[in-house]
């Protein structure tokens, strides 16, 4: 079927007193062609529907809207994976397509300027809640969460609970994880970093002071109500909860935190789409390069084995902190 508008020049055409073989020369199609419009101008309005084509997403549609009910995941990147393991073939942009329309309205917000810091100058680091069911009885993880400000970075680890002595555990963890040491760190006004101001003036938690002093790290807290400020870990914590926990499968928590592990290297292998870079590279460059050039953590790890043991101090040695550890009461015991 031809446009309508070629339909109305043949139409123009014949009125002029052209003949049927001339328009049909002049409009590059066929004389019965011609022929037929003219002895049926009505055709024009029977436009006729163009056939539905098969997705390659038909067969796994259901599998995706159960998803988005039962799970609450709406990010298309972190469905991909699953599908081409189920046999999936097509590409993200149609499962984008499919998605859109059926996500929930976001909620509007006020714009915020971005700002960025060099690397190796500051890394930030809340705590998420996340929900889960066991034996029909609802139950509840925190998860830490750090990101490199410069390169995008991330760690996740999951625990029982948010104290400060398991703050500072999770802390240790990131930093081993990231290879160095940042400059600062940026974080919420939580009663494990930050007890109250008294006249601008932070007065902090006793034991987080003396960690984030003895590794030679400056703490920050951001302004009040003003979660924005720390905008890059309070992105990360829902990027996790849509691409990573949304119809996440354990036994147990040390197989939660290995499944994180592995999210965590593919997701830091990826280009980041602000930066154009790799969040993680090779060893000893780029923002490991950056970190690990000022301080070296050595022997500063904290594993399970040690946990009959409490932090004293860490002692410079060139370039190399060691952490000296010595027994501890049930007091100081850390979490889990």
């Amino acid at each position: 079927m031809i446009r309508s508008r070629t339909v109305n020049t043949i139409h123009d055409l014949a009125a002029q007193g052209k003949s049927i073989q001339d328009i049909a020369i002049t409009l590059q199609i066929a004389r019965n062609t011609v022929r037929k419009y003219l002895r049926h101008p009505e055709l024009v309005a029977m436009p006729h529907p163009r056939p539905n084509r098969r997705s390659k997403l038909d067969p796994f549609k259901e599998q995706v809207k159960q998803w988005m009910q039962e799970d609450h995941c709406y990010n298309c990147e972190a469905m991909l994976p699953r599908l081409l393991a189920m046999g999936y073939s097509g590409s993200l942009s149609v499962l984008k397509a499919f998605v859109h329309p059926l996500r929930p309205p976001a909620a509007g917000h006020y714009p915020v300027v971005r700002y960025e810091t060099k690397p190796g100058e500051q890394v930030q680091f809340d705590w998420g809640e996340f929900k889960y069911e066991q034996d029909g009885v609802p139950r509840k993880l925190y998860g830490f969460t750090a990101i490199l400000c410069y390169s995008r970075m991330r760690f996740v680890t999951f625990v029982k609970r948010c104290d400060c002595p398991t703050m500072i555990r999770c802390l240790m963890e990131a930093f081993e994880y990231f290879g160095g040491l940042p400059k600062a760190a940026l974080t919420d006004r939580m009663k494990s970093v930050l007890l109250e101001m008294e006249e601008k003036t932070p007065r902090w938690n006793a034991r987080f002071a003396d960690f984030m002093a003895s590794i030679g790290v400056a703490p920050r807290v951001c302004r009040a109500y003003t979660p924005q400020t720390k905008g890059k870990i309070e992105r990360s914590v829902g990027f996790i909860k849509q691409s990573f926990w949304a119809g996440v499968c354990f036994t147990d928590i040390d197989d939660l935190n290995r499944q994180a592990h592995i999210w965590c290297e593919r997701i830091n292998t990826r280009v980041h789409r602000t930066t154009h870079e790799r969040r993680r590279r090779a060893p000893r460059t780029g923002a490991a390069r950056a970190l690990a050039g000022r301080l070296c953590l050595g022997t500063l790890r904290y594993r399970r084995a040690q946990s009959q043991l409490r932090w004293l101090s860490v002692l410079r040695w060139g370039l190399v902190w060691v952490a000296v550890f010595a027994p501890h009461g049930r007091n100081d015991r850390p979490g889990a």
